[in-house]
């Protein structure tokens, strides 16, 4: 039962977060541009009202885009909140989910208090159709006018009088410990961040640690996201790096997977690593963990900082200190490369041959 539970929040959770990221993506690029723009300028600070009516039209325009920026980012949490309360309960919970996603950005219940009005108002609307029954003449109203109205007030109480300020205070704690951390400290949480984006490839804990990160870039804070973007592209470009300094380790499938993992991996997709994951997760998992950890501390410890949640090529010049960050990609990148043509027989024919019960208790493990 509570696997089911599980699955079923997982769900609903990861439906929120595929509608939440174009716009995150949006608004942290546009942001990007004008920042970059800003630097041309000697401005480090594009967003500060002053350059509003800048008598530089150039400058006036990057701090518009900047703000403009700044608005797809604060869509977020009641993106979130509404399309995690739509996976619930269908379109009326649309319009509860928005208002409580408002509320607790408001409020400062940051991405946990989003999390928690779109399931407040998915699971409040799905009760008020499944219970309240109006005779048939005036049925209508339920989907109308009782399901907004009452699945918003619900939503809107519960989250400013009983878990907005719970987590509006956890918000604000793990911010100040973020903020607060320093040398060794913030290379550990760059590296657990990229372990976990390195474990399960687009997974779910992949997918709680790059979402965490991009949620914070609205508090000013850099780093997790720092690792996690990085993080994101070791995994398929290390092991498309393998098949092509050990071919004969890989048959032809493999390989084919490979070349398609490298362009994955170019582009920021992670996915593409997950073939080889699936062939033989025991030899593959510790590598793009191992990897992804290290690429994302050295990033981080060696003062990249990406303001962007984009883990492509195309955005690797515009962070701050650019060498090192491609550096910590290189880094990673040759690790599971590495690890990963270590870990495998000597030759193709081998490892398929050697490999059928190994591979059953790796598919299964992979699957657990």
């Amino acid at each position: 039962m509570f696997r089911k539970i599980g699955s079923e929040l997982k769900k609903h959770v990861l439906t929120g977060i595929s509608y939440m990221i174009p716009l995150v993506i949006a608004g942290a690029v546009i942001m990007a541009i004008a920042r970059v723009g800003g630097s041309f300028f000697g401005i480090t600070d594009i967003w500060d009202a002053k350059y509003a009516d800048s008598a530089n039209s150039l400058i006036s325009l990057l701090h518009s885009l900047d703000s403009f920026g700044g608005l797809a980012l604060g869509m977020m949490f009641p993106v979130i909140a509404a399309f995690i309360g739509y996976s619930i309960a269908d379109k009326l919970a649309l319009a509860p989910g928005l208002v409580g996603g408002l509320l607790a950005r408001d409020i400062g219940a940051g991405f946990l208090g989003a999390l928690a009005a779109g399931l407040i108002a998915g699971y409040t609307c799905l009760l008020i159709k499944k219970y309240v029954k109006l005779p048939k003449a005036a049925a209508s109203i339920v989907p109308v006018f009782l399901v907004p109205v009452f699945g918003t007030l619900i939503t809107v109480l519960i989250i400013n009088y009983v878990v907005g300020i719970p987590f509006a205070d956890l918000n604000t704690a793990l911010e100040n410990w973020l903020n607060g951390m320093s040398g060794s400290n913030q290379i550990m949480m760059a590296a657990i961040i990229g372990a976990m984006v390195g474990f399960d490839l687009g997974g779910p804990v992949n997918k709680a640690a790059v979402t965490t990160a991009m949620a914070l870039l609205t508090s000013g804070i850099y780093a997790p996201n720092t690792a996690a973007q990085v993080a994101i592209i070791i995994p398929p470009l290390g092991l498309g790096l393998a098949t092509l300094i050990a071919k004969r380790k890989y048959n032809t499938e493999m390989r084919e997977a490979g070349k398609s993992s490298l362009i994955m991996g170019l582009v920021g997709i992670s996915e593409g690593a997950i073939p080889f994951a699936v062939e033989s997760p025991l030899k593959v998992i510790p590598a793009t963990v191992l990897g992804s950890a290290v690429g994302g501390a050295l990033a981080v410890g060696l003062g990249a900082i990406n303001q962007a949640p984009i883990s492509g090529f195309y955005g690797w010049f515009t962070v701050e200190n650019w060498p090192v960050y491609i550096l910590a990609i290189a880094v990673g990148t040759l690790i599971v490369a590495g690890m990963s043509v270590a870990l495998r027989k000597s030759s193709a024919g081998e490892e398929m041959a050697g490999s059928s019960y190994d591979d059953e208790i790796d598919e299964a493990e992979w699957e657990a």
